[in-house]
């Protein structure tokens, strides 16, 4: 622990007992006060390298972007660790390559264009042995590492790359460096390895979330594609004119959002206007495909065909949403529609936007039974109808619209 010493200036001196035990009970209080002290200090690091620990964790749970967490988990391990520089690299399966996500502490900017195959560079060997590998003095290793004129440029004597391993597979590797050596204890090693573990846990976590969107956008795309295939068939089916059912579409979602629906309403508005018809596939050929009048009775089932697309698309849960329009684009502002009466703002906005989108469709394109109406003609029909069949707002909007492109109307 130490030494007491006492010095006299007045010649040799013999102390007497109780001297000497008064020299003795201070030297057990040196004793206690120097050991409080180292005990105090190291408390103080360990709370230091605790804390830092937490705000990695605090990272890794509060954020998914992997910048955020390599950036705090690199300022504390430059910190805690006392070291010049660290850096990680990630591994990519597909091209067998790592290359430097993240760095602080490096002088030149010639580290992001350094890339490593597994097994190249001592951080590819660490990577591919699954080794923390340990250079103490960076200019008396070896010199055929393709990392060596990067590091030297730099300056380094130490250096240290710890892999990233999460669920049995590398993630990456974790790098440090000093510019003068170190001699740590094995507190220190068992620290960085601790440090190493968190980012190849943040790693992993980021993979698996990325996969995980993947995976949804690809099934969300599988479902697209087969709305967008039911479309097309019944187009077919009722002998719309080709595109019918992609021109509603288009002109639905840009006629609410200008009435300003929220992108992720527009999402069930595009799948509703696609499949606005889908309850048709209820309806009898002889009556759907009738060249002639329908009957009373023949008009009774073919105003049916919205409760078929409830009854049809409800048990569906991703669709459920989007039952505005199958189900309610046949109600009347004035509450003479079908198939439940509803009145004005009781027919859900979607359903009354399509309601002016689908008639001005119809009015516009050649049918069997009677030509395209003229511009002129649909314009002064759907303000006749406002306030009756439409919204007036809506229909104002719409018409706002057409006007502003520049189409005659």
């Amino acid at each position: 622990m130490g030494v007491l010493v006492l010095i006299t200036t007045d010649g040799v001196r013999q102390f007497t007992a109780e001297e000497l035990a008064l020299l003795q009970g201070l030297a057990d209080q040196a004793v206690q006060a120097i050991t409080n002290a180292r005990l105090f200090e190291e408390t103080r690091r360990r709370l230091k390298l605790v804390q830092a620990l937490r705000n990695i964790d605090l990272a890794i749970a509060g954020s998914f972007d992997l910048r955020l967490t390599f950036s705090v988990a690199l300022d504390e391990i430059t910190a805690q660790l006392g070291m010049d520089a660290a850096a990680i690299l990630l591994f990519n399966p597909h091209t067998v390559i790592l290359e430097y996500a993240a760095w602080r502490g490096f002088r030149t900017g010639a580290i992001q264009h350094l890339h490593l195959r597994l097994g190249e560079g001592y951080a590819g060997r660490a990577a591919l042995e699954r080794r923390t590998i340990h250079i103490p003095c960076l200019p008396e290793a070896e010199r055929d590492s393709v990392q060596a004129p990067l590091l030297a440029d730099e300056g380094f004597i130490t250096y240290y790359a710890v892999p990233l391993i999460a669920k049995g597979q590398i993630q990456g590797v974790l790098e440090v460096c000093h510019r003068s050596p170190v001699d740590p204890d094995g507190e220190w090693l068992q620290f960085l390895e601790t440090l190493a573990g968190q980012a190849a846990i943040a790693t992993d976590n980021v993979a698996l979330l990325d996969q995980l969107e993947r995976s949804h956008l690809e099934l969300i795309l599988a479902y697209d594609a087969t709305i967008e295939g039911w479309a097309r068939a019944l187009d077919l089916r009722d002998k719309e004119t080709e595109g019918h059912s992609r021109r509603v579409t288009e002109m639905t979602l840009r006629l609410a959002r200008a009435l300003g629906m929220k992108e992720e309403e527009l999402v069930h508005v595009r799948r509703g206007a696609l499949l606005h018809d889908i309850g048709k596939a209820g309806v009898p050929d002889s009556i759907l495909l009738k060249p002639g009048p329908l009957t009373p009775e023949e008009w009774e089932i073919m105003r049916r065909h919205p409760r078929y697309a409830y009854e049809m698309l409800s048990p569906i849960a991703y669709l459920r949403l989007a039952l505005d329009i199958p189900y309610c684009h046949h109600e009347k502002w004035d509450g003479t529609g079908y198939p439940r009466g509803l009145k004005g703002e009781q027919i859900p906005l979607a359903a009354r936007i399509f309601a002016v989108v689908d008639v001005w469709d119809a009015l516009s394109s050649d049918r069997p039974y009677r030509p395209a109406w003229l511009p002129e003609k649909m314009r002064a029909y759907l303000k006749e109808e406002a306030g009756r069949h439409f919204d007036p707002r809506v229909v104002e909007v719409f018409l706002k619209i057409l006007e502003e492109e520049g189409r005659r109307i």
